[in-house]
């Protein structure tokens, strides 16, 4: 249930929740260096441990599994600890999951380690977001819900590349290790600076269950899953699209990379300004946006010269994050941590839907460019989903009016 400050809960500074926010960030910002790292170390960890490419993609899925099963399921389990113990419990969890990748010794055991790295990835940000929420007035909620996702943002402009270079010049097993000192850093951040809350309201997991099966947190989830999809169906085919369509060598793709990076870190702020401003309404904003940036992509792939800004602008399509993060919270009601954890488990879905769909249409012989056409057909599927959403909450806010007629 949403923890709002109370009257026997003294207010944080300005710096103090900067501060806050930062060790949240950080712990952002280890979870998207571990989650994307070695999709640029494939070939070093399948060298390393004999196995194939597509054996080394399964290691990625597993991990995009454990976050899916892990979202509800730890958001459920740890409703009734206080949100400063769940925080430090699933990232000391996450902490362990990659030293144990780190020192996996073959195929199978790398494997296990990945899922249960991946299983305290979304409730780690969903409790996250709620903490960072509760501690603005309301018509802020979603620019801090921003500032704690641009942890992940600058994972892949910074922690990324750096994973990548270190896995490179030294071992893939290096990398994993450095996520894991990054993730006993956030540890020893939030412990220092986010202050227990002794009169934090907390929820039973039968009640946030039942409060969860409502039509409006399913369509928020529905909008993530759907909407978010086109975006990873370009990125993760946009190495294969830099080489056969634009033409450039392989040492451009870390400066496409970076393209995106920055692209994030300005639709993540943008969307979360957004959302304090036009509330949903910026969600159909926003997947139109993207639906628009994606049809220019395939178009701007040729050339050197317009391929680096299309890429920028797919990267602000995380701007969709913040606001439907902010919107789950409004609609939660008493399933707060479950919805917002459930919320990156969308996000997973749509980051095995995008390429999933994307691998279709290549091999069915349209193209490496066809993943932008692809793309922009999910945000439209995220509008049609939209739109059913906004007519439930206009459904329940004018039953709510004549309910409230009724009684006055």
């Amino acid at each position: 249930m949403t923890a709002p400050a109370t009257a026997a809960t003294p207010p944080l500074s300005a710096r103090a929740v900067l501060l806050i926010e930062l060790a949240l960030a950080m712990g952002g910002f280890a979870i998207g260096t571990g989650e994307f790292a070695i999709m640029g170390l494939m070939p070093n960890v399948a060298e390393g441990l004999g196995i194939s490419e597509p054996q080394v993609g399964n290691v990625i899925s597993t991990y995009a599994l454990g976050v899916v099963v892990g979202a509800p399921l730890l958001a459920i389990l740890g409703s009734r600890l206080y949100r400063l113990h769940l925080l430090l419990l699933l990232m000391g969890f996450f902490a362990l999951g990659n030293f144990a990748s780190a020192l996996a010794p073959d195929y199978p055991t790398l494997m296990i380690a990945r899922f249960v790295t991946g299983l305290p990835h979304g409730a780690y940000f969903g409790v996250a977001m709620l903490v960072a929420a509760s501690m603005v007035p309301p018509d802020k909620r979603a620019q801090a819900v921003a500032r704690v996702l641009m942890g992940l943002t600058v994972a892949i402009l910074i922690g990324n590349p750096l994973a990548t270079w270190l896995g490179q010049f030294m071992s893939w097993r290096y990398a994993f290790a450095l996520v894991g000192i990054i993730a006993i850093t956030t540890i020893a951040m939030v412990a220092i600076f986010l202050p227990a809350d002794p009169h934090e309201q907390r929820s039973s997991p039968l009640g946030e269950l039942r409060a969860f099966n409502r039509a409006p947190i399913w369509l928020a989830l529905g909008i993530g899953s759907i909407g978010f999809a086109g975006m990873f169906c370009v990125f993760s085919y946009m190495a294969p699209t830099l080489l056969e369509v634009t033409g450039v060598n392989a040492g451009w793709i870390p400066f496409a990379l970076a393209a995106f990076g920055l692209g994030g870190i300005v639709g993540n702020v943008f969307g979360g300004w957004l959302f304090d401003r036009l509330r949903f309404q910026a969600v159909a904003w926003l997947l139109l946006w993207s639906a628009l940036v994606l049809l220019v992509f395939p178009l701007a792939a040729h050339s050197v010269w317009t391929i680096f800004p299309a890429v920028f602008a797919v990267g602000t399509m995380v701007s969709l994050s913040p606001a439907l993060q902010t919107h789950l919270m409004d609609v939660a009601a008493d399933a707060q941590t479950l919805a917002a954890a459930s919320n990156h488990a969308a996000f997973n879905i749509a980051n095995a839907l995008g390429p999933w769909l994307g691998g279709l249409a290549i091999t069915a012989g349209l193209g490496w460019t066809s993943t932008g056409y692809i793309g922009a057909a999910t945000a439209v599927g995220g509008l049609l989903v939209f739109a059913w959403a906004w007519k439930v909450q206009r459904s329940e806010q004018e039953a709510d009016a004549r309910s409230a007629a009724c009684c006055s």
